[in-house]
């Protein structure tokens, strides 16, 4: 494929990041997820060497924790990886600095360059969620203030005043109560002999899922048993 095609695909993916060369000593802010829930984890170490560019630009960091060396390797433009933080800059001749493994306490340290940590370290864009896309959609109380009296010159507005809609409220409850007094003592009667059957039915057909897992389990149990008795004459007469 043509690289100038791969590299402007590329330039709309990479990130704001610092230059991170060997020997720094870098805080990498990575992105983890546990189940639904997700957290920002914080690995600080030592860069050992720098590797690729572009989209494929990685680095190695090493640590040491409880007097053992941890290495780990992160993809810089990676979606995971937040922020990268130098904190010191080291004098050091080498690309790949293997024999730092071989050293530990005093003999490891690097001897500090002087640098602006503030030109170096390149603050991350922010993330604009879709929350944020919305409000920026919604039109703004300026906008709604500056609409054109033309356009809603045609527009008619209809004033109901609540005087007229408390009546119509009051005439729906009146219609409700006129069919419930319509109703004789002996329809009331039978409303509620009729609910009184639904829920003698109901607690019915509970008893029968009772009786009908407590059969199935006994018949179970039954089974088990015979199943012991048999084995039980079989090795009796194999002893006899």
């Amino acid at each position: 494929m043509n690289t100038q095609l791969l590299e402007k695909i590329e330039k709309s993916q990479l990130k704001k990041v610092p230059e991170v060369r060997p020997g720094d000593l870098v805080r990498v802010h990575q992105k983890i997820k546990e189940g639904k829930k997700e957290r920002i984890q914080i690995f600080e170490g030592v860069v050992l060497r720098v590797r690729g560019g572009g989209l494929r630009k990685s680095f190695i960091v090493r640590k040491i924790s409880f007097g053992i060396g941890v290495e780990k390797s992160f993809l810089m433009h990676a979606p995971n990886i937040i922020k990268v933080e130098i904190k010191k800059r080291a004098k050091v001749r080498r690309a790949y600095l293997t024999y730092l493994r071989r050293l530990t306490g005093k003999k490891a340290r690097l001897k500090d360059e002087q640098f602006d940590s503030l030109v170096v370290n390149v603050e991350p864009e922010p993330i604009e969620t879709d929350k944020e896309s919305e409000k920026g959609e919604k039109t703004s109380d300026s906008e709604i203030a500056e609409i054109d009296p033309a356009k809603t010159a045609n527009v008619e507005v209809v004033e109901v005043p609540l005087s007229e809609v408390e009546k119509e409220e009051i005439k729906q409850a009146e219609a409700e109560d006129e069919t419930k007094e319509g109703l004789d003592e002996d329809d009331h009667q039978k409303i509620e002999i009729e609910e009184v059957e639904k829920g003698i039915e109901e607690a019915e057909k509970d008893l029968e899922k009772g009786k009908t897992k407590k059969t199935d389990q006994a018949e179970k149990e039954k089974e088990d048993i015979s199943q012991e008795e048999i084995k039980e004459e079989i090795k009796e007469e194999k002893e006899a």
